[in-house]
C-alpha cells in the first residue's frame, strides 16, 4: 500500500504554553513535519497540559480535521500535582482517542528535569514534536485505509 493519502492532511495542533520555550520548539517540531507531507494544521494554545483534554474535545465535535497533534510538557516537582498533571491529561486524551476513533500524535512529555524536556523537545535533538506528528500522519493513513473517512 502507498503512503501517499488521497487528500492533503488537515490537522489540529493543541500546544500547552506553560513552559513556553519547550512549547516554541515542539510545535516547530510539528509544524515542519507536517508541512513537510503537504498537510495543513490550525494551531490552538491552551494555558497547560490539564486544558488539552477539553480542547479536543471542543474541536471533536467539529468535522474539521484529519487528525490531531497535542503538545505539551509536565516537569516533576516537589508535590504529588506531577502525578495528577500527567495521569489525567495523558489518560483523557488517550481515552478521546480510542473514544472518537482520532488519528492523534501525543507530544506531552512527561520529564524529570528542565534538560530532559529541553533535549525531547529540540528540533536538532529528539523532536518530539515532529515525533508526535509524524504519528498523527501515520494514524490517519490508517484510518483512510480502514475507510473511516466520510466523503
Amino acid at each position: 500500500m502507498s503512503d501517499k493519502l488521497p487528500f492533503l492532511p488537515h490537522i489540529l495542533i493543541l500546544e500547552a504554553r506553560f513552559y513556553e520555550n519547550i512549547a516554541d520548539n515542539l510545535k516547530l517540531g510539528a509544524i515542519k513535519t507536517i508541512t513537510e507531507a503537504d498537510g495543513t494544521y490550525d494551531l490552538y494554545q491552551v494555558p497547560g497540559a490539564l486544558e488539552i483534554p477539553a480542547a479536543l474535545k471542543f474541536a471533536i465535535n467539529g468535522d474539521n480535521y484529519h487528525g490531531f497533534v497535542v503538545l505539551g510538557c509536565v516537569i516533576r516537582g516537589e508535590t504529588s500535582h506531577y502525578e495528577y498533571v500527567c495521569q489525567n491529561s495523558i489518560n483523557r486524551v488517550q481515552g478521546l482517542a480510542v473514544e472518537y476513533t482520532l488519528a492523534l500524535g501525543n507530544g506531552i512529555l512527561t520529564v524529570e528535569n528542565m534538560k530532559q524536556a529541553e533535549d525531547r523537545a529540540n528540533i536538532n535533538g529528539r523532536n518530539k514534536g515532529g515525533f508526535a506528528a509524524q504519528t498523527c500522519l501515520n494514524m490517519i493513513r490508517m484510518k483512510d485505509q480502514f475507510g473511516l473517512f466520510r466523503g
